[in-house]
């Protein structure tokens, strides 16, 4: 009004890659919002999947001295945070494939946005759909034995493995850039949760397999969680992620972040190249 011009700061260097991640962030949510079923399909997965082995399986599959339904929810949950590998793999991939990272690279935003966007709201989604399996799992008869502290830890590390596995398979699907064949290996994935501790305990399985499921990053989140909330200590004669489970999913975590967060910022920089 007094002819005096308001000059603004230009974004800081650490403001506009936190600014165009918020933005990416919000998209996927309106993303997920509008079309929801990749999202439900893996969220209520380990629900069916409690009610079919707890109830159907749980007493073929029982473990010696405890309930196997307080055994299975936790291996459940860990399987839950290993999910980001698919859901990370289907979402990057099919904005590869219908030109969406390409108009992402057209505009004056940061590369970093792009999967950081992605993977918080996939973590904001997995939160939020950890909740119905946590309801149903305490409605039948799975309780958190140990102490609040411990119990929002194993949240924090299950939140944290998702986390990690959600930039893998970002990285995945921008290398393989179809959302079919992502679809196609995500549908693969369903494996990786039987080859390890999720759904039963390791010490009866022959020795190979025993030393692949105990190297399973799944089976470190499971004996963790198991841990965590007070429902079973670690098996004896275990390997070491599955015996110290607490710092081999961490260790897990850091070694997936560490690789997958740089390849995938350079992969979504260079597109198809």
């Amino acid at each position: 009004m007094n002819g005096t011009a308001t000059v603004h700061a230009p974004p800081t260097a650490t403001s506009a890659p936190v600014a165009d991640a918020l933005a990416v962030l919000g998209r996927h949510l309106q993303r997920i919002k509008a079309a929801p079923g990749v999202v439900i399909l893996t969220q209520t997965m380990p629900i069916t999947m409690l009610l079919f082995f707890g109830y159907v399986f749980g007493s073929a599959l029982a473990v010696p001295g405890r309930e196997y339904r307080a055994f299975l929810v936790p291996g459940l949950l860990a399987a839950t945070a290993a999910g980001g590998l698919m859901v990370g793999m289907f979402q990057s991939s099919q904005d590869c494939h219908r030109g969406v990272m390409d108009r992402f690279r057209t505009l004056p935003m940061s590369r970093a946005a792009v999967p950081l966007g992605q993977t918080a709201a996939d973590l904001l989604t997995t939160a939020v759909g950890m909740v119905p399996l946590i309801l149903v799992g305490l409605a039948v008869g799975w309780r958190i034995e140990g102490g609040p502290l411990a119990a929002l830890g194993a949240f924090g590390l299950l939140l944290l493995l998702r986390f990690a596995t959600s930039w893998l398979g970002c990285w995945l699907g921008l290398l393989i850039r179809n959302e079919e064949i992502a679809g196609q290996l995500g549908s693969a994935t369903f494996v990786l949760p039987l080859l390890s501790s999720a759904y039963i305990p390791t010490g009866n399985l022959p020795g190979w397999l025993r030393t692949v499921a105990e190297w399973n990053p799944i089976s470190a989140m499971a004996s963790a969680a198991r841990g965590l909330f007070g429902n079973a200590a670690p098996e004896a004669g275990a390997a070491w992620p599955v015996a110290h489970p607490v710092a081999g999913t961490l260790a897990w975590s850091a070694v997936l972040l560490a690789v997958f967060v740089p390849l995938s910022v350079r992969r979504c920089a260079r597109g198809g190249e």
